[in-house]
């Protein structure tokens, strides 16, 4: 299945929103009626385009701001982008929607899995309280948590894998037995390979083109393993374990 050999790793790092929660079904539950209130004939495609580089703008210009604002001000630029001007009620609308975004089908069970063989850890671009109405949905058993809100930054800045290297001793888990796990290629392949970690793609978007809400790659990326979900992460880990 792959020449990756995933018996030496001792934990997993995995951001969250984009590989274990569907961010774009969240983000579009709030611009789809929105979009429609407007008259604004947009595909779902169409719209997260239009919303994802400027998601990445806010996260950049205002490193120190807790997500709730990040996506209440993309989503008021998103719209001066589309000349359709975005109320307070709705910018909120979208600020406050993370802990209704939903986990895709198979991330719960793929967790339980790994866990069997593996340290779990979170590497996120969200707030504390936002991942933790999260995983009530995802149930997974976490050995550490690592946020924007705790680091002071964005991915694809380092602050999240400073903070990393520092919480891996505590778990008695060398670099070398990292391996990380992700959707995007900007917000995490960039950063893994400029960091040197191994790393999983999670492919959620294989079968459709384009970016969807996530911008395309501006750095050196690569991966070591291409997957389209997390259960086929969990079966590649438990044939690897026999």
């Amino acid at each position: 299945m792959t020449e990756l050999d995933l018996t030496p790793f001792k934990a997993m790092s995995f951001d969250c929103y984009g590989t274990l929660i569907d961010w774009e079904a969240g983000i579009l539950a709030v611009l789809s009626p929105w979009a429609r209130e407007q008259r604004l004939d947009r595909t779902d495609e169409e719209l997260l385009l239009a919303y994802g580089d400027n998601e990445a703008a806010v996260e950049q210009e205002l490193p120190a701001v807790l997500y709730p604002e990040v996506l209440a001000e993309a989503f008021r630029r998103t719209g001066a982008d589309l000349d359709r001007p975005v109320s307070h009620e709705w910018a909120q609308r979208l600020g406050d929607s993370v802990p209704d975004w939903p986990a895709f089908p198979d991330s719960a069970e793929a967790l339980a899995r790994l866990a069997r063989h593996y340290r779990l850890i979170i590497v996120s671009n969200v707030h504390r309280d936002g991942f933790a109405g999260s995983n009530r949905h995802l149930r997974g058993d976490f050995a550490a948590v690592i946020t924007a809100e705790d680091v002071g930054a964005y991915k694809p800045a380092e602050n999240h894998f400073r903070a990393l290297d520092s919480t891996l001793p505590t778990l008695g888990v060398e670099r070398s037995e990292l391996l990380h796990v992700a959707q995007s290629l900007f917000h995490d392949h960039v950063p893994a390979k400029r960091e040197g970690l191994p790393s999983v793609w999670i492919n959620r978007r294989h079968g459709r083109p384009g970016w969807g809400a996530t911008p395309e790659p501006s750095g050196e990326w690569s991966y070591d393993l291409e997957l389209p979900s997390m259960a086929a992460l969990a079966d590649a880990v438990d044939l690897a374990f026999g």
